[in-house]
């Protein structure tokens, strides 16, 4: 079920996005309920309990500081590498996104994941899969972020408040259902939060995810609005909601934005950028 709207089909409440606010979360969250927007993440790593979903597996004990991954699904698990999300616990809590699509279209790692149930999923924290659309205002540049509809809908929130995009622009979520007209794993340019989020670039196309070789991806195409890549980028990182433990207060990261956010830990898409300047150069 989607986010709720006022009745002019905006996201409802003025501060869905804002920092510190509160995001709607749903299903199973190892009996978490703060999830924030802008918050600092967990310090402490639970062990789910028997009788819950994924019982024995560990939930929590990541904040803000590791949110970035690569342009590999299965990346951004801090202290984790290799592709695929198969029998991984949950260190920010939200359960890995999923890639739609059927059987032979791809590496079995981007499909082999039916432990986390279907696109629709009503037990996953945050809702079922949902997307939102990013349309650039100078250029025919298209993003696509995929997560849970509770994610979805507050960074759809916050990169209104901190992204010049164009006016067709996502408003509310929409449901992620592997239909074809959906975002697909080899236009994915970043990971975050344990893979838990995905952007993505229409036109995109890193053969080697579909392969399941984690080797350096192909640079961006040009002409592309570099400008809107990195406020989305950079606004996912810093906004993202993340689950809280019971003492946090939920505003702030754990770092500065600044010192956060100018660091190399802003992930592959930085790198992608770079390398496609400098090769531009030739």
């Amino acid at each position: 079920m989607l986010m709720p709207v006022d009745s002019d089909g905006s996201p409802s409440g003025s501060s869905v996005g804002s920092r510190g606010a509160t995001v709607p979360v749903s299903g199973s969250t190892g009996g978490r309920t703060g999830a924030v927007a802008y918050g600092s993440g967990t310090t402490k790593a639970v062990t789910i309990p028997q009788g819950q979903p994924f019982a024995g597996r560990t939930s929590g004990g990541a904040t803000r500081d590791s949110i970035y991954g690569n342009s590999y699904y299965g990346s951004g698990y801090p202290g984790v590498s290799g592709l695929g999300v198969a029998s991984r616990g949950f260190p920010f809590v939200y359960w890995p996104l999923i890639w739609g699509g059927g059987l032979g279209y791809g590496a079995a790692y981007l499909h082999d994941n039916h432990e986390y149930g279907e696109l629709n999923n009503s037990s996953r924290p945050g809702g079922p899969m949902a997307q939102a659309a990013f349309f650039s205002n100078s250029t025919n540049t298209t993003f696509h972020i995929v997560s849970d509809n509770s994610t979805v809908f507050s960074l759809i929130g916050s990169i209104t408040m901190n992204c010049t995009v164009a006016s067709n622009s996502s408003t509310i979520p929409s449901p992620f259902n592997g239909s074809a007209t959906d975002p697909l794993p080899e236009q994915a340019i970043q990971y975050y939060r344990a893979s838990s989020v995905a952007l993505t670039l229409d036109g995109y196309n890193n053969t080697a995810a579909l392969a399941g070789n984690e080797t350096t991806p192909p640079p961006l195409p040009s002409g592309i609005d570099t400008n809107l890549l990195n406020c989305l980028n950079a606004t996912i990182g810093e906004a993202v909601p993340l689950f809280q433990d019971s003492s946090s207060s939920g505003s702030t990261g754990s770092v500065g934005a600044a010192a956060r956010l100018s660091t190399p830990t802003m992930g592959l898409v930085g790198l992608i950028y770079v390398v496609w300047c400098l090769s531009s150069l030739y």
